[in-house]
């Protein structure tokens, strides 16, 4: 895959496209991506996804917070194995954010991305505040000889996933079935940093994630089953999110992981956290002595779920 950000560098061929953020590049966006890479070697053409580096909100609100899937790396690195011929990256500044959907289709689908075929994702709109649809679309591009095609929706369990869908699962902690519509376990990357190293007294040593980006989601407090990555090899762990009530730490919100069996100092490495299921609620015990014996019981659930290693 090309990844084109300078487009007068760089003269593409007639292509089928599809426009779209793709946050999580999940089993959707994998579904629309799917239908444009059939179209275009049915048709002789490349295919082309136009995307945006920083989400549109954050450039029209500075201070918004889109609580992102995955981070710009993660998404390209994503984007890069559905085999697309092209991955424009348009930067999203005010300028566009006024054009048109005629506007965006001529100056820049037409005339820079020389788009022949356009899918549209099934509840995807564009253009100044979004007020067309896709029959306008269809208008437009019958006048200016662009093909427009309303993909189909990917549907799971009844539902038609998208980013909101999978963003709502994790606020709701239902890690398992959000890790189903992305098509992978939902992660976090980050780096250990020192914590309060209670968890090492009380024999449940724990590595404190800093998450890399700022932006990145993270899921509901509780206890969760997961799998810890470094160093090219894969650990099972338990891993709270939250603010510690029985230590009584202050209202920090942390995010902690005991990897299972493993008592080497990692501090400084870097890490990867992917969720399998979550396991309980954030609880405040009466006692350190209360805190334990669920630690024991949730160990015991992760080897139940996956397996001693």
């Amino acid at each position: 895959m090309q990844i084109i950000h300078n487009i007068p560098a760089f003269t593409p061929e007639s292509c089928v496209a599809t426009i779209g953020f793709f946050d999580g590049v999940h089993t959707g966006h994998r579904f629309l991506i799917k239908q444009v890479r059939e179209l275009a070697a049915a048709r002789g053409l490349r295919s082309a996804l136009i995307t945006f580096p920083v989400h549109p909100r954050k450039v029209m609100k500075a201070d918004y917070r889109p609580e992102l899937l995955t981070t710009p790396e993660e998404k390209r690195t994503l984007l890069e194995e559905t085999g697309v011929d092209y991955c424009f990256m348009l930067d999203f500044t005010q300028e566009v954010s006024r054009l048109t959907a005629r506007e965006f289709m001529s100056d820049l689908l037409r005339d820079r991305y020389r788009v022949q075929t356009l899918v549209i994702g099934y509840d995807h709109r564009f253009g100044h505040n979004r007020s067309e649809g896709f029959e306008d679309y269809c208008r437009y591009g019958f006048e200016m000889g662009i093909e427009v095609i309303h993909a189909r929706a990917c549907v799971c369990d009844d539902l038609h996933v998208s980013s909101s869908v999978i963003r709502k699962m994790l606020h709701q902690g239902e890690v398992d079935m959000a890790s189903r519509c992305l098509g992978y376990d939902y992660f976090l990357d980050g780096t250990v940093v020192s914590g309060y190293q209670v968890g090492r007294k009380i024999g449940f040593p724990t590595a404190n994630l800093s998450v890399d980006d700022p932006d990145k989601l993270i899921p509901a407090d509780g206890v969760y089953a997961v799998h810890v990555t470094f160093d090219g090899r894969t650990y099972n762990g338990m891993l709270n999110i939250g603010t510690r009530p029985t230590i009584g730490n202050g209202p920090e919100r942390s995010i902690e992981v005991n990897i299972l069996h493993f008592h080497s100092n990692i501090y400084d490495k870097f890490i990867r956290i992917s969720f399998v299921k979550y396991l309980r609620p954030e609880l405040k015990f009466d006692g350190i002595d209360g805190l334990i014996a669920q630690l024991h019981r949730d160990a015991a659930d992760v080897e139940a779920l996956l397996g001693n290693k």
